[in-house]
């Protein structure tokens, strides 16, 4: 199937085919004028990653998903990992979401929102600007 069959039933941009082909997470056969032409394996191989990316896992994190999966002799231990590791980082990822939210919130009822000039946000901003320096 072409490009846009293949678009169409993993329901990934076609751009986003090309540029993992580009990158090596797929290969699609050529057919003899050179055009792309997918099978249905590459058009799971492209909804698997589509499935991967959506739980948020790095290109680098997908291209070792997709290796053990090819692999019938894979470690379950080895998937795992993988997993664990990104649930982890998504962990930390909200305790920073969750300090920035409380930060913002504080600094949000700091403010009297009114037509004076003072803006305790825009203070704390320019004071941690300030210790960048």
């Amino acid at each position: 199937m072409n490009i846009g069959d293949a678009a169409r039933h993993s329901g990934l941009p076609a751009k986003t085919i090309r540029y993992y082909e580009e990158i090596g997470l797929i290969s699609p056969e050529r057919s003899d004028n050179s055009y792309r032409d997918y099978s249905s394996d590459d058009v799971h191989r492209l909804a698997f990653l589509k499935r991967a990316r959506n739980l948020g896992f790095s290109i680098d994190d997908c291209r070792q998903l997709m290796a053990l999966y090819q692999d019938r002799e894979r470690a379950s231990q080895d998937v795992r990992a993988i997993a664990s590791a990104h649930v982890s980082a998504i962990e930390e990822k909200v305790r920073e979401l969750q300090s920035m939210r409380a930060t913002l919130n504080k600094l949000i009822h700091a403010c009297h929102g009114d037509n004076r000039p003072d803006c305790p946000i825009l203070e704390e901003m320019a004071r941690e600007l300030e210790t960048v320096d």
